[in-house]
């Protein structure tokens, strides 16, 4: 049977599930905390017009997709924490946390530099007026100064996640959700003698946030007991090049799987940009609710990564295949919620982002489109998110590469150009690669779990 689902009692399967919940749920409400930034970003951006809202989707694309790139690299640190942990290397575990904070305090300037530089290339190639050109540059600005901050607290974020307290980092993250409404409200809408930016606000407010929230979680690392065995803030070493090479080399393709999907996606709404305005804004709507959900498989995936990660530590290899397939029908059960929430719920979904008329129209159907694919999401994120645990991670790159872009970006755009499908063409096409990328990589998973149980023949 798939991934040997039916190889231990049904007792077993209910536990694992209870250990996956344990680590999923407080992962899940810290990710609705995270997307919740986003969704609050949007609301206000819309409440002060439609421009603000095209301006915060195209910088927030170009935003997201330098992000979430590099969350992937970040993402190396979650399978070589939980293994070290796994293996009872408490010291190692603490010393590989130092060097990913440093890893991350570069990669994120880094960042910073990047999108400094994309500004005015992202100007001179789009054709929208000139308010919502500038506001996009403003927001693409501030924001790019919050990638330092954002990158140290993946690596915290990687580190605590890890060592199975997740809470933490809900508490964290919940803590950030609610600083955020205020100061979009004030930079947004220039209250309490602020300017009125406008779309830019947001991009300010997220820049406080990210800069509170790697603070906040380096202190409460710092103070909780728990983790005082493993060191992590009693000393500062030097930068070690030889960790910094094993990130690389696994979080690299990880981190350029992330940004395939993500480009794929913030590349459509550049594509869509000479539809119109509506359009974007449509576009931006159903962009924002598909990452709230997104955050679902994204939360038992992550679960998923530490627990095979920790059995891979333990030398539980028929464990870690089991957990692998106990994460999958986990998220193919609440895929069928999230479908249909979207296509039920999609009218009023969509209104709470924009009140225009013809944003509500388009952005419905779109909303239409997004639900019909959340099956084959879910399953391509957790099952990527396992061959992470195996720290198998080029690969997944691969199969991205090949459906996001050659089976989803190009397909699309012939067929919103060439076909007139216009927007929906490109969901079309989203679709499409998804399951592919879906049943490819179940496929590996399959494939590669069952020979690390052979070659150590364990039983």
């Amino acid at each position: 049977m798939l991934l040997d689902l039916n190889r231990f009692s049904f007792s077993v399967f209910l536990k694992e599930v209870r250990l996956l919940t344990a680590l999923a749920l407080p992962m899940l409400l810290a990710q609705v905390a995270q997307v919740g930034i986003g969704f609050v970003d949007t609301v206000m951006a819309g409440g002060a017009g439609k421009e603000d809202l095209a301006a915060v989707a195209l910088g927030s694309s170009a935003f997201a997709t330098v992000y979430i790139t590099f969350m992937g690299i970040m993402a190396a640190l979650n399978p070589m924490i939980a293994q070290l942990y796994g293996a009872g290397k408490t010291g190692e575990v603490g010393e590989t946390g130092r060097q990913g904070i440093w890893f991350g305090l570069f990669l994120g300037i880094f960042g910073m530099v990047l999108m400094w530089a994309a500004i005015t290339p992202f100007r001179n190639w789009l054709t929208l007026s000139d308010y919502v050109e500038g506001t996009m540059a403003q927001y693409m600005l501030f924001t790019s100064l919050a990638m330092p901050a954002a990158m140290v607290h993946r690596a915290l974020h990687a580190y605590a996640s890890s060592l199975n307290r997740p809470r933490l980092i809900m508490l964290v993250s919940f803590a950030a959700f609610v600083l955020n409404v205020p100061l979009n409200y004030i930079f947004v809408y220039g209250k309490f003698g602020m300017p009125a930016l406008g779309g830019a606000g947001c991009g300010l407010a997220t820049m406080a946030v990210f800069w509170f929230s790697a603070l906040a979680l380096w202190i409460y690392i710092a103070k909780e007991k728990f983790f005082r065995p493993f060191g992590l803030t009693a000393k500062f070493g030097k930068p070690d090049l030889a960790v910094f090479k094993q990130i690389w080399k696994i979080g690299a393709p990880i981190g350029l799987s992330y940004f395939l999907e993500a480009s794929a996606f913030s590349f459509i709404v550049f594509l869509i940009a000479p539809f119109g305005e509506d359009y974007v804004a449509a576009q931006q709507v159903g962009i924002s609710l598909s990452g709230i959900l997104y955050m679902i498989p994204q939360s038992v995936g992550s679960a998923g990564t530490v627990r095979i990660g920790f059995s891979l530590g333990r030398r539980e290899f028929s464990r870690a295949r089991y957990i692998s397939g106990v994460s999958l029908v986990s998220g193919w059960v609440l895929a069928v919620i999230t479908v249909l929430s979207l296509v039920l719920f999609r009218s009023p979904l969509a209104s709470m982002y924009n009140n225009d008329p013809a944003v509500l129209s388009i952005a419905a159907t779109v909303l239409l489109f997004a639900g019909l694919f959340q099956p084959a999401d879910f399953t391509q994120c957790i099952a990527s998110y396992a061959l992470r645990g195996y720290k198998i991670t080029k690969v997944p790159m691969f199969i991205h590469a090949a459906a996001f872009w050659g089976c989803g970006l190009l397909p699309g755009y012939l067929l919103a150009y060439r076909f007139d499908m216009g927007i929906y063409g490109f969901w079309t096409a989203l679709i499409a690669s998804l399951t592919i990328a879906a049943v490819a990589l179940v496929w590996c998973l399959e494939l590669c779990s069952r020979e690390m149980v052979r070659s150590h023949k364990v039983v």
